[in-house]
């Protein structure tokens, strides 16, 4: 198996213990991760969890304290140059430079890397990411979402083994996120390793093979899905009531007006968790088995962290 990202006791904190007493922020503590070549791999995690810091460092932007990071065997300090050849990022912002056509966006960003006359796939990419009507348009004249694909493009056009997807569809409308993972997809099935950070957990379940979540800057969960999916999820009960009995409080994973959704241990704790609705005489009108999905888990791990 060629390891495509190698990450080994990766630590980072940003600012000092000041006089008033502020604490020093722990990023990251002591992260070990690896990603295979051709993997599409998902990095999910709570806001603060480390994942952006994680991205910065793969990517340069950012100097880690201590441990190791590689991508496609090239240490992205010491090796940098080729790290970085090797690299794809799309980042959370809209950074874009107003004064370039979109075209002219992609080629600039190709030269950075030495490409020239490479127009050919520039045209792929404007096709696939439903761009080539905007090809000529200039940068500061186009929607969010128009923007993000370009930015999108900008990660692809030096053709990159390894491509990091850090919240591609955050306020993006559905077309777009249809044409974008059908690419992406056939970007991986190509043997281009996608690593995907995400809040739309649907996503994550539906593309990755494998997962990891962070928190408070370490690795909680890191499994293949269907692990996580069987491994941690319990029973997913919901029901529709207008509260939970306090005994079970603590299992009510998340609330949609009237409907609650209790994540239990097994059939024993079901039995309980009916015998309280009696108990402190509160009435529901349905219940229901479900089979539990990523979002599940994840706040089953999340709430077992804190």
């Amino acid at each position: 198996m060629t390891v495509a990202v190698s990450i080994r006791q990766l630590k980072k904190t940003f600012g000092q213990r000041s006089r008033s007493g502020t604490a020093p922020v722990q990023a990251l503590v002591g992260v070990d991760l690896e990603v295979a070549e051709g993997e599409f791999f998902g990095l999910l995690g709570p806001n603060g969890a480390g994942k952006t810091t994680l991205i910065s460092i793969l990517a340069g932007l950012t100097r880690a304290d201590s441990g190791s990071a590689q991508v496609m065997g090239h240490d992205v300090v010491t090796g940098y140059r080729e790290a970085r050849r090797n690299l794809g990022v799309v980042p959370q912002e809209l950074v874009f430079d107003p004064f370039f056509t979109v075209r002219e966006t992609l080629r600039f960003q190709a030269g950075y890397f030495g490409l020239r006359h490479n127009d050919d796939w520039i045209d792929e990419i404007l096709a696939n990411l439903d761009l080539t009507g905007k090809a000529g348009a200039n940068m500061r004249s186009l929607s969010g979402g128009m923007k993000r694909r370009v930015l999108v493009g900008q990660a692809l056009v030096h053709k990159p083994r390894v491509i990091v997807l850090d919240e591609p569809t955050a306020g993006v409308d559905v077309g777009l996120r249809q044409s974008l993972w059908a690419f992406v997809r056939k970007l991986n099935q190509q043997g281009h390793t996608i690593i995907l950070t995400t809040h739309y957990l649907e996503e994550a379940e539906e593309l990755c093979g494998r997962i990891a979540m962070l928190n408070h800057g370490k690795v909680v969960a890191l499994e293949d899905k269907q692990t996580l999916l069987h491994g941690y999820s319990g029973i997913t009960v919901r029901i529709t009531a207008p509260a939970a009995p306090a005994a079970f409080a603590m299992k009510l994973t998340r609330r949609e007006g009237d409907v609650l959704f209790f994540n239990l241990e097994n059939f024993a704790q079901l039995e309980q968790l009916l015998a309280a609705y009696r108990t402190e005489g509160i009435r529901f009108t349905d219940l229901a088995l479900q089979e539990a999905d990523l979002e599940d888990v994840f706040l089953r791990i999340m709430g077992h962290e804190e």
